[in-house]
């Protein structure tokens, strides 16, 4: 009997090292798979990346939008080949999944703010209201676009300054695009004297417009009598030309205004104050004066 039971262990230990090292193997063969599952996940990713990118450049997609989606589609892929991965050695995946849609709905509660620059930032890249290298105003900052990232935009003042702005207050407010159009419209405000001629002013000014070769022909300029003023007529002058000399131009032309109107002796007026002295007081000054 005492040999039926030494043989009936040896065979146990022997069914389980059989069945172990059995199983071990299995997950060995498994895991090794899943490594490459793995590793062909990260090339694919890589490459479709890459594919997406290429794709989208090719159809004069913006770079910002390009590299957003690019890099969403491989982290993408990347996901799926972990889940992947993880069904391969044997893990349920429908657990994680649920795990992972809990936690997501935990972080999402607790990041609701970094949540919505996150959404305002798709809507950013998806509608492109503004661009890189656009001179955009945001209500409080006004600057040329450097970055539209994820969760945050990054301006660059006049000035040199850099201004990071939250994706959801941009989306939230008004956003005033200067360098969209290829042409923009300047705007003059010009004050003359009363007594001058109406019709020479509106001829000096034309003139001046006219000779300017910057200043387009179309879609029209405009010059009139805008205002009555308590010291001045005011005409004002408006002309197109394009976006990126709208600044030189509108300098240079207020220059040349104001050389024109001297050459035709019409007066730009100015405040000025008249003292009248009555001869009570010029009296008492006077006496004042000699004690």
């Amino acid at each position: 009997m005492e040999k039926l039971h030494i043989i009936d262990y040896v065979n146990n230990i022997g069914f389980c090292f059989l069945w172990g090292k059995q199983t071990l193997l299995s997950y060995l063969i498994n895991l090794f798979f899943a490594i490459i599952v793995i590793t062909i996940g990260f090339f694919i990713s890589q490459l479709f990346a890459s594919i997406a990118k290429k794709l989208l450049s090719l159809r004069h997609i913006d770079n910002t939008i390009s590299g957003f989606l690019s890099t969403l589609a491989r982290y993408i892929v990347i996901t799926f080949t972990f889940i992947i991965a993880l069904g391969q050695i044997g893990v349920q995946t429908n657990s994680i999944i649920t795990i992972l849609g809990t936690a997501g709905m935990a972080v999402g509660l607790a990041l609701q703010g970094s949540l919505s620059n996150f959404a305002a930032g798709v809507l950013l890249v998806l509608l492109r209201p503004l661009r890189t290298n656009e001179y955009v105003n945001l209500g409080n900052a006004a600057g040329t676009v450097l970055n539209i990232h994820i969760f945050y935009t990054t301006l660059k003042t006049l000035d040199g300054k850099i201004i990071v702005i939250p994706n959801g207050k941009i989306v939230a407010g008004n956003i005033i695009n200067y360098s969209r159009e290829p042409i923009r419209r300047n705007q003059f405000v010009i004050n003359v004297a009363y007594d001058s001629d109406v019709d020479l002013v509106i001829s000096v000014l034309q003139n001046v417009l006219d000779n300017e070769e910057r200043v387009l022909k179309h879609p029209g300029n405009f010059i009139g009598l805008n205002e009555f003023s308590p010291s001045s007529l005011k005409f004002v002058v408006k002309c197109w030309c394009h976006t990126k000399e709208l600044n030189v131009v509108y300098s240079d032309l207020m220059l040349k205004f104001k050389k024109a109107l001297d050459e035709h002796n019409i007066t730009i007026p100015y405040p000025k104050m008249d003292i009248y002295l009555y001869k009570k007081i010029y009296k008492i000054l006077k006496r004042n004066k000699k004690k």
